[in-house]
């Protein structure tokens, strides 16, 4: 599975890219950082997206993952899918929050999407709304439902827990997972000073220690996924769900295998870091050679840390 991976200076293997394609969104999530607006006219198009994704190929990256903002929301996101295909990677992912859903899940799956993660906090319509203010919930739902019938598979649900909002419907989520074939991922609220949404964290934040104890206590089965950082899959009355701890799981960075593009086309090195930023659609967009596109790729690369907070 390694051969041919580019490492960084940490000997952490680089098998994964996440390209942010967008940061608009159709809700208006209460714990989204609304990071600075990128026009949709400047946003990166399917051929651009095309060239990074093939130069991440040649440098070893197997894995693809397209998220937001929402990620429906680009008109060309089949032929964006479609391209990236063509590549001929492991596995190609999407975030959504599933709204559209319905409309894109099938023309997604025969355009060569491998699976989706649904970013879905709750089955209550005031919770709903209260999160996302908005009334798309049983939109969201349609959505992950066609996405299991036409087969993008493991459809996942990430589950952002909260204090004192949705701690107390882990339960339903997952008896609805279960009963879908759906796996839950439960995911820590970030906290964190540098957070531009910090007050927010500090005041919901929910760790999951307490969950984990309990799931472990109640699990068939434990698992832990390598180069995932390291997280926890547990296996519960034939359903499956898995604990994301970002900054509390110590190994967290150890084991991030993950490299990072924002939606204004830079490489991200890092999660929780904006000061190391490398442009990179510029020199696409100037058409540059390959061979110079794959330097500034691995100067991305090279530019990965730890993070220390």
């Amino acid at each position: 599975m390694l051969e041919g991976v580019v490492k960084d200076k940490f000997e952490r293997p680089i098998l994964s890219l996440r390209i942010t394609l967008t940061n608009r969104c159709n809700v208006n999530c209460l714990y989204c950082h609304h990071d600075g607006m990128v026009q949709s006219k400047d946003e990166m198009n399917a051929e651009e997206l095309y060239t990074i994704c093939k130069i991440a190929k040649k440098n070893g990256v197997k894995k693809i993952r397209l998220s937001g903002g929402e990620p429906l929301l680009k008109k060309d996101i089949v032929e964006i899918v479609e391209k990236i295909n063509s590549l001929d990677f492991k596995d190609i992912s999407m975030t959504t929050n599933g709204i559209l859903l319905e409309k894109y899940a099938k023309p997604l799956k025969e355009a060569g999407l491998d699976r989706v993660n649904v970013s879905l906090d709750t089955l209550n319509r005031k919770t709903y709304e209260f999160i996302a203010k908005k009334d798309y919930l049983e939109d969201a739902k349609k959505g992950i439902l066609k996405a299991v019938e036409v087969g993008l598979y493991p459809v996942k649900i990430n589950m952002v827990i909260m204090k004192d909002i949705n701690q107390n419907e882990i339960k339903d989520m997952f008896e609805f997972c279960r009963d879908n074939d759906i796996v839950l991922q439960l995911i820590e609220l970030i906290e964190s000073e540098n957070c531009d949404n910090d007050k927010f964290s500090k005041d919901y934040h929910y760790k999951l220690d307490m969950v984990e104890e309990r799931l472990s206590d109640i699990a068939s089965d434990v698992r832990e996924r390598k180069f995932m950082q390291g997280r926890k899959k547990y296996y519960i009355d034939g359903g499956e769900i898995e604990v994301v701890k970002p900054v509390d799981n110590a190994t967290f960075c150890a084991n991030c295998s993950r490299l990072r593009i924002t939606p204004d086309g830079k490489i991200k090195p890092c999660l929780l870091r904006n000061d190391n930023l490398v442009e990179l659609i510029s020199h696409v967009r100037n058409g540059v050679s390959e061979e110079e596109l794959e330097k500034i790729f691995i100067t991305g690369i090279n530019k990965r840390e730890p993070y220390n907070s």
